[in-house]
This record gives C-alpha cells, structure tokens and sequence, in this order.
C-alpha cells in the first residue's frame, strides 16, 4: 500500500472513531433553526422575573433565527412540573426550559423526583441571575447584619420564605451555617404572602427578591440588611453583600438556565448555546433585564454545566449538614 492509500485509511479509520456511535458517520446534521415552532418552558406562572425574562429572550430569539419562540408557563410544585415535562420531551431541538436553581440543584436533594437533572437534561447555557436582599421588619431596630446577627443570638428570630427547598429558604440556611445562629424557617407559598407577613410584622426577617422588596425599602416599611451575591448590584450600590459584611465568599443566588431534553444531539444544543449566548450579549436586552433586576450570565455549555454542579454540590451539602427536609 503507498503512503498516499495508507494516509486516506487512517484518516477514515479515525472519522470513524470520532462519530457519535448513535448515529452513522454518513447521517445528516438536525435541522437548526427546527422547521416548527419553538417551546421554551417556564416553570413559573406568567408576570414573575423567570417569565418576564424568558419573553424577553425569546422575543429576541426569535428575530435572529427566524423562527417562532413561543413561551409556555408550566408553574407548579416550584417549577418541578416544567422541568419533567422537558425531560420527556422531543430532543429535536425545538424545546428548551428556562431551569431554576431550585429544580436543578436543590430539589433533588430533597425529595425524589422523577427526572435526573444531569441525565434527563442537558446543559446548554447560563440565563440570568439575581440575588436576594435579607429584608427586616424595622420593629427589630437593627441597621446593620451585624447587628442582626447579634440579636440572633441572643433571641429566636425567624425569616420567611417562599417555600421549603426553595432558593429563599437556603439562603437562610446557609446564612445560619456561615453566622452560627439558629434563625427558625418559615415557608410561605410564593413571595407575596411572605411580604405581607414580613410587612405585618408577623415574621422577623425575609431573603427577599429585589423586585418584590425594594418598593417597600424605598417607602421605609422594611429595612435592607444584606445581598446574596458576591457583589453589590448596581441597582443596589450603597446595600452591603452579606460576604463584605464578615462572611467571606457567601453567595446564594436566584438563577435561571438553558436546558434541552437530554438526549437532543450535540450539534443542536451548540448551536443554541450560540444562539442564545448572541441574545445576552445584545446591548438592548441587557438594558431590559437590568430594568428587571435581572443580571445576564452568557456561557458555554461546559461552563454552564460547571457551575451547575458547584451549585450542586453547594447546597447537597447544606441539605445535609442543616438536617433539611420537605415540610
């Protein structure tokens, strides 16, 4: 056999290796964009910050790839129901969720459920992210987290959330670990009835979402102790992070992510990580999102899948360590 011939079969014999082995070498790439309209889910009901931006991407989505993005609110058991409903859908790439930490991180560790969010699902890119902001009522007369903290420990002081397992509800959790008090949960279904009770003086303190909290901040009904993140956001600037305020490195964010059914092949799931990379990156919906409070996190699958799994292993732990369990 000459060098040339002996070049060409081992070219061949390594294309071969390299092909997915559930499909030939010879198969035609999927259809990008899907000849139908697309379905991205929501597992939260329409007019929250997970709706509001989820139209706001997919608004945008569907200009740059020419097809339709039609939004689908599937809310219920905290965004449980969407997030199995896309485990079992079509993996021809014309269904994506817009996933929550909950869902993706926290509840499994709670409870079993029926769909494995690193098999049934598979990573495609960061969405958005917010923190929250520890809220209390002004009748504790404290201005400050240490001050807070203080008063912690030498009294019960409970906080509301929206919900056991909930994003609120771990933040606390892992602000009783990092603080070393014993802050006693109260959950709530959703955010406006932990609000209401917070502003009615019948819970102590809230880890609240920006958008629900701070109008009632602005009024002098509650009192802004602390953000989740690692960093003031900049509709927050002069709110301290509860990480600068003695508890280096806390963080406990509310985020939303792009996942696909898990076994949509490859080439789809890169070319909507692009896609949908393209639109966080555009000027003009960054600017809509920060009108929502809301902060872009654009990346690539295995990034997106790598803090997925820190998020992961970050509050498997503090399930654990705390003792938590479904109330």
């Amino acid at each position: 056999m000459n060098t040339q011939r002996r070049h060409l079969v081992a070219g061949a014999a390594t294309a071969a290796l390299l092909a997915p082995l559930s499909m030939p070498a010879a198969a035609q790439a999927p259809d990008f964009p899907p000849k139908k309209p697309v379905t991205l889910v929501v597992g939260f009901a329409a007019g929250g910050a997970a709706d509001a931006a989820a139209r706001l991407i997919a608004k945008k989505l569907a200009e740059n790839i020419g097809q339709t993005v039609v939004v689908d609110n599937k809310a219920g058991a905290g965004g449980n129901i969407a997030h199995q409903i896309v485990a079992k859908a079509p993996a021809d790439g014309s269904v994506l969720l817009f996933g929550s930490v909950g869902p993706l991180t926290i509840a499994p560790h709670l409870m079993k459920l029926p769909y494995d969010p690193f098999k049934d699902l598979a990573p495609v890119s960061g969405g958005v992210s917010f923190p929250n902001v520890l809220v209390v009522d002004p009748g504790l007369n404290v201005k400050t987290l240490q001050q807070f903290v203080e008063l912690a420990k030498r009294k019960s002081v409970d906080y509301a959330s929206t919900g056991a397992g909930s994003a609120s509800h771990l933040a606390g959790e892992l602000f009783n670990q990092r603080a070393g008090v014993e802050m006693v949960h109260v959950p709530y279904k959703g955010g406006a009835p932990a609000l209401q009770d917070l502003l009615g003086g019948r819970v102590a303190s809230y880890f609240a979402a920006p958008p629900t909290a701070l109008p009632q901040v602005e009024a002098g009904r509650l009192i802004p102790l602390a953000t989740t993140g690692l960093a003031r956001p900049a509709y927050m600037p002069n709110i301290p992070t509860v990480a600068e305020s003695g508890y280096p490195g806390f963080e406990a964010l509310n985020w939303y992510a792009f996942v696909a059914p898990g076994k949509t092949p490859a080439p789809l799931l890169d070319r909507w990580n692009q896609e949908i990379v393209k639109v966080l990156e555009d000027p003009g919906v960054r600017d809509a999102l920060a009108h929502h409070g809301l902060t872009p996190q654009p990346t690539t699958r295995t990034g997106f899948a790598a803090f997925m799994k820190k998020e992961w292993d970050q509050w498997g732990a503090i399930v654990k360590s705390r003792g938590i369990k479904m109330e």
